[in-house]
């Protein structure tokens, strides 16, 4: 009995984990990893799909374990309109390999455009950063190279953008936040950046509009002067709880801490907040975090696990 006991639990050891879905209606925010860049804690690093209408429209970062998590959720590479990256740092990009062979394997027929910052002197931009990755001659994965190569005959191909702030032009002021035009516009979906600098590396906050509701992915760098304007009155704004209030100047230097954040989800009028990208310096210290936002924050208030689903 026992080692029937025993084959049974190996067996369902064996068997994929069901979907996870969002509910089939409306605009709904996945997340797919909400933890950081450690390997333990049973949490995948950044990455986030917005479903409209049961279909997996949008990727927000790609870290590792992601990947899995995309599965998990029942998510179909084939229905991506548009991938939006955070950042170039491995924890918001580890997966992205994965996504596009998957892709390949599934058939997709139309290119997926790819969004990120621009580069500078630490980092790379988002065209030199996928060309990297993919080029069919010095890419780290060139046998996946037909994507970026005009004269292969698959329709798939990966389309990189560079985002970066505009110009002012001579005489007028530089354009702010909330006036910024949309990165990527398509008939479901409108997605705008604000360019900002996190641990002296280009980085983006996005914004996304969709059916009438309006999500905020803010990362890390909360303390920009212009940020204000650019998440103003969001109904979801996702804000990275990598760091305590009590961390040390130089580990909190790039780093919003609770209390900025509930300034800002206050002052910005966002009526629900969500803390992902949970770290080893944050698990744990939830109620003293939250404490921290209530003086701030009377809206809504969650802490992200893998696969949670939000409504905006």
């Amino acid at each position: 009995m026992r080692g029937l006991a025993v084959a049974v639990w190996l067996t369902l050891l064996a068997l994929p984990a069901a979907a996870q879905t969002c509910a089939p209606d409306g605009v709904q925010v996945q997340v797919l990893g909400s933890g950081g860049p450690e390997l333990a804690g049973n949490r995948a690093a950044s990455g986030y799909l917005v479903w409209i209408e049961g279909k997996a429209r949008v990727l927000v970062d790609f870290g590792a374990g992601a990947a899995l998590r995309f599965g998990a959720a029942g998510a179909n590479a084939a229905d991506l309109d548009a991938v939006l990256l955070t950042r170039l740092h491995a924890e918001y990009t580890t997966d992205l390999p994965a996504l596009l062979h998957s892709s390949l394997s599934e058939g997709r027929a139309r290119p997926l455009p790819v969004y990120g910052p621009a580069g500078n002197k630490s980092m790379p931009s988002t065209v030199a950063f996928v060309r990297a990755l993919f080029d069919s001659t010095r890419g780290a994965y060139r046998h996946l190279g037909d994507v970026l190569n005009p004269m292969a005959r698959q329709a798939h191909k990966l389309v990189p953008h560079d985002v970066r702030a505009a110009p002012a032009r001579i005489g007028l002021p530089r354009k702010s936040a909330e006036e910024t035009a949309p990165v990527y516009a398509g008939e479901r979906l409108r997605a705008s950046a604000a360019p900002v600098t996190h641990d002296n590396a280009p980085a983006l906050v996005w914004r996304i509009e969709a059916e009438g509701k309006s999500i905020v992915f803010g990362g890390d760098a909360l303390e920009d002067g212009d940020l204000e304007k650019f998440v103003r009155g969001a109904d979801l704004l996702i804000a990275h709880h990598a760091v305590a209030e009590v961390a040390a100047d130089a580990e909190r230097a790039p780093h919003a801490p609770p209390s900025v954040i509930g300034r800002l989800a206050r002052e910005a009028g966002i009526k629900q907040l969500v803390l992902s990208h949970r770290t080893r310096a944050t698990l744990g210290r939830e109620e003293e975090s939250l404490e921290i936002l209530r003086r701030q924050y009377a809206g809504t208030i969650a802490f992200a696990n893998d696969l949670d689903c939000f409504r905006p």
